[in-house]
């Protein structure tokens, strides 16, 4: 009689996938980030009126007004259409500003850990004096030495979030340095460079994609605040700093023109948090 197979066992990513299903807080926030998503991106086939497009006659209309259903702001632009392509400037330049910090942070990182000495030293010291500055002035202070501007945004914002993701790399690095497995691979003569980018850095991984996933909320409130304080995106355009900007000035007569893009940083910004707390939970090993 043939015996029974014994049951494979899941691998951890299969593991934090169950886990992150069960979690209902996390799956609340990737349904509304996926509809976020999906709305942004397919704005340009939507049928919306043109955000930048002026029309005094329907300044200030509220929301429910017919033809403009959340409204007009204070030049009578569709407060509909300004949120949804808004939406899309402010989350592309959460993603990007991530991305580059993760990026610079992760290389920095490796070697600071891996080579340590001379490295480590210099790297370290440079992310201490980075950090020594609180993150939204030094945001303002690199937007003024550069000028305002989107994209001078998104390297301010970028610049401030390296050392996060450089010290959490360097401290995951020191870890796996030294275990068996990366000195079995130094007794078979595996390179530096092949150790560090086959062995360690996939062990990274997951601390990175939690820290990731919860800095985007992070990027796009400093985004909008920039843009708030005049240095980020600048009018026309629509993005959420911007409108919060300039609907500050009607907030008496037309609240709805400020309300509007708070709430959507809000929900956006909860929905990345619930995503990666349930991320964190599923990934890291320390909160077990």
């Amino acid at each position: 009689m043939e015996g029974k197979r014994g049951k494979r066992a899941d691998g951890p990513w299969k593991i934090a996938c169950k886990k992150i299903i069960r979690d209902k807080a996390s799956m609340v926030g990737f349904v509304l980030l996926f509809l976020f998503l999906c709305l942004f991106l397919l704005a340009p086939v939507l049928p919306l009126q043109n955000p930048v497009e002026v029309n005094l006659a329907k300044r200030l209309q509220p929301i429910g007004t017919p033809g403009n259903m959340l409204g007009t702001d204070h030049l009578g632009r569709d407060m509909l259409s300004r949120l949804i392509w808004g939406g899309r400037v402010s989350v592309v330049i959460g993603f990007i500003a991530v991305g580059i910090a993760l990026v610079f942070g992760t290389i920095l990182g490796l070697v600071a850990g891996y080579f340590q000495r001379f490295f480590d030293t210099v790297i370290m010291r440079f992310m201490d004096i980075l950090m020594a500055f609180p993150y939204v002035l030094l945001a303002i202070a690199i937007i003024a030495a550069l000028g305002p501007g989107l994209l001078n945004t998104m390297i301010a914002v970028s610049i401030v979030g390296i050392p996060y993701y450089a010290r959490i790399v360097r401290s995951s690095t020191l870890m796996y340095r030294n275990m068996e497995f990366v000195l079995a691979q130094r007794a078979l003569g595996a390179g530096h460079w092949h150790i560090i980018v086959r062995h360690i850095f996939p062990n990274c991984l997951p601390p990175l994609i939690v820290a990731a996933s919860l800095d985007v909320g992070w990027m796009i409130l400093a985004a909008s605040g920039m843009s708030f304080l005049g240095l980020g995106a600048q009018p026309p355009l629509a993005e959420w700093g911007v409108m919060l900007s300039e609907g500050q000035k009607y907030i008496r007569v037309a609240p709805h023109e400020s309300l509007l893009p708070g709430l959507a940083i809000f929900l956006v910004v909860l929905s990345l948090n619930l995503v990666g707390d349930g991320l964190r939970d599923a990934l890291d090993p320390k909160s077990k």
